[in-house]
C-alpha cells in the first residue's frame, strides 16, 4: 500500500491554464439533499466549487431553492419534479461528471430515480462518485449493480460500506475510498493502493462526507481519472480538515470549516 505524499500530489495535479474558462473546467452536476436535508447539498456544492471546477449544477427539490439559491449562489439550481425529494433523473449529457447521494433518501421513488440517473451515466461514460443514500441503495438493490457507470468512485464510511459488503458488492468493480482514520483509497481491480496519512478525529462530524464528496466530483468534472480525484479530494479533505482542527480544535470542528480551508490548501500547492 503506497502512503500519499506531498510528492504524490503534485505528481498528479495538472497545471491551470492562465487562459482557460470556466468552460475549460468542467461543468460538474450534484444530485443531493431531500427537504430537510439541504445542508449535505450545501457542503458538497460548496466543496465542488472550492475544487477548481469552472461550473456546478445542484439537483434539488422545489423546496430547497431559496436555501440553496442564498448558500450557494455560484451554483446554477434545476428543479426536480417533487416538491420535496429526488424522483426525476437529469439528462447528463451537458455535463462532465455526477455526483449522487448525500441527504437523498431511501424512499422507493428516490431509489429508481438513482437507478435511472446512474444508468444514463453508465450509457454516456459520465465519471461519477456514489455517496451516502445512493450506497445504501445499491445495498437495498443489488440487481442494479451492472448498471453502475464504468467510472465510478464510491466513499462509504464504515456502515454503508458493511451494508453493501453483506449483499455480496463487488468493490473491486469501482474506484474505493473507505473513510475512516488513515483513509485509504483501492483502485479497480485492487491493482493499487494508497493511504492517507493525514485527517484527525475533529473531521468524524456530520457532512465531513459530504464535503469529500464534492471534492472528488469537482476533480473529476476537471478532468482527473478516478484515481487522481480519489487520492486528491481524500489528501485535501484531510489536509483541510487538519488546519480546521489547528484553529478551532478536534472537539469545536465543524464540516464547514473543513470546506473554508480548502483553498488555503489548494493555494499552498499552487504557490
Amino acid at each position: 500500500m503506497n502512503t500519499i505524499t506531498q510528492e504524490t500530489i503534485g505528481r498528479m495535479l495538472k497545471p491551470r491554464p492562465e487562459d482557460g474558462h470556466k468552460g475549460t473546467f468542467g461543468h460538474a452536476i450534484l444530485v443531493a439533499g431531500k427537504y430537510g436535508m439541504a445542508g449535505a447539498c450545501i457542503l458538497a456544492s460548496r466543496a465542488c466549487l472550492r475544487s477548481g471546477t469552472g461550473k456546478l449544477t445542484v439537483h434539488i427539490p422545489r423546496l430547497n431553492n431559496d436555501i440553496l439559491q442564498i448558500s450557494v449562489p455560484e451554483a446554477i439550481i434545476q428543479h426536480d419534479s417533487s416538491q420535496a425529494m429526488f424522483t426525476q433523473a437529469s439528462d447528463l449529457s451537458q455535463y462532465d461528471a455526477l455526483g449522487i447521494g448525500p441527504g437523498l433518501g431511501t424512499d422507493q421513488a428516490t431509489a429508481f430515480a438513482v437507478h435511472d440517473q446512474l444508468l444514463d451515466a453508465r450509457r454516456l461514460d459520465i465519471p461519477t462518485v456514489i455517496d451516502a443514500d445512493a450506497l445504501n441503495i445499491l445495498a437495498m438493490y443489488p440487481q442494479w449493480w451492472n448498471d453502475i457507470p464504468c467510472r465510478t468512485v464510491i466513499t462509504p464510511h464504515a456502515g454503508e460500506y458493511a451494508r453493501l459488503e453483506k449483499a455480496g458488492f463487488d468493490f473491486s468493480s469501482v474506484t474505493l475510498v473507505m473513510k475512516g482514520r488513515n483513509t485509504t483509497i483501492t483502485t479497480p481491480g485492487k491493482t493499487q493502493s494508497y493511504v492517507c496519512p493525514w485527517g484527525n478525529s475533529g473531521m468524524a462530524t456530520a457532512g465531513s462526507g459530504d464535503v469529500l464528496t464534492g471534492l472528488v466530483l469537482g476533480l473529476l468534472a476537471q478532468g482527473y481519472n478516478t484515481t487522481e480525484a480519489a487520492v486528491l479530494g481524500v489528501s485535501f479533505h484531510a489536509l483541510a480538515g487538519d488546519r480546521a482542527a489547528s484553529v478551532f480544535g478536534k472537539h469545536s470542528m465543524l464540516a464547514s470549516d473543513i470546506v473554508d480551508n480548502i483553498r488555503v490548501e489548494l493555494k499552498n500547492v499552487f504557490l
